[in-house]
């Protein structure tokens, strides 16, 4: 009986375990573009297009874009509120 070993490329090993939780003492971990959309509450394909038109802040690293909590909270607070409509003041 002959045993064959299989291979295992690195993308199908982290296959549904997209990222791994490591902690660093003050370092803020980045949301993927699902992640940020559900906390923004609208689609990630928006979010990824508002992303490349520079309209909300977000990091591409590679293909990727990934974006931290805490500025989306501030841009929220800050960028959003202040371009409403004179009327909705």
């Amino acid at each position: 009986m002959c045993r064959v070993k299989r291979r295992t490329s690195a993308k199908s090993a982290m296959k549904g375990n997209e990222q791994q939780a490591i902690s660093v003492p003050g370092f803020e971990p980045t949301l993927n573009s699902r992640q940020a959309a559900a906390l923004l509450q609208i689609h990630p394909k928006t979010l990824q297009k508002m992303a490349r038109q520079g309209r909300v802040p977000a990091h591409q690293i590679g293909d990727l874009w990934r974006f931290r909590a805490s500025e989306l909270d501030e841009w929220l607070r800050n960028e959003v509120s202040s371009n409403r409509h004179s009327c909705l003041n």
